[in-house]
């Protein structure tokens, strides 16, 4: 399997347009239900999170189990005009005891760890061209998905998204991988 670069160049009007957006809508975000826990999380999601009513409506397209009692959810998996992918779904600890989110989930990148907790370490595989996509970092080496993650009290659910680059419009169906969770084959909609 060939390795994909770990960014893909969007022009330079996606970027800005992008940037804008997230600067606006953190600008509306409150940070949760923990005082602090919650800022990068909520900033981050509001601009792609799912609503209440489309994720609860949805059908999900995987369910991924993975460690500490944490289940991941997808609801959506959309092609978007500028040469990205944008997942969209829920994290949920169905446990009974607070879980720490676990540092494997934002990958080993020096550059996105100093970013604090995410789902960077995310990747999608397309193995009919052969690549692997990782998850999109602006131009500040910050990851394009939920940022902040950093404990989930028992029953607590949140709303997650991550950006990838397109895969060639032929790929339909990519597995979606995560460290500590099971992998997922996803279609990926137009």
């Amino acid at each position: 399997m060939t390795s994909s670069p770990r960014t893909t160049p969007l022009p330079r009007r996606a970027l800005l347009t992008l940037a804008a957006g997230l600067t606006l809508s953190a600008a509306g975000c409150s940070a949760g239900t923990h005082p602090g826990a919650r800022t990068d999380a909520a900033a981050s999601g509001a601009l792609a999170a799912p609503s209440r009513t489309s994720a609860q409506s949805a059908l999900p397209l995987a369910v991924l189990t993975g460690q500490h009692r944490l289940r991941l959810t997808l609801t959506s998996a959309r092609r978007l005009p500028h040469g990205a992918v944008t997942l969209r779904g829920t994290l949920k600890n169905t446990g009974t005891a607070l879980v720490i989110v676990p540092a494997e989930l934002r990958g080993n990148e020096t550059a996105v760890l100093r970013n604090g907790p995410s789902l960077a370490g995310a990747t999608l595989v397309d193995f009919t061209a052969g690549k692997r996509y990782y998850v999109l970092r602006d131009t500040d080496a910050r990851p394009l998905t939920t940022t902040g993650l950093s404990q989930l009290d028992p029953g607590e659910t949140v709303p997650v998204f991550l950006q990838f680059p397109a895969p060639p419009p032929r790929t339909t169906q990519v597995d979606f991988e995560l460290p500590l969770f099971d992998s997922a084959t996803i279609t990926l909609a137009k």
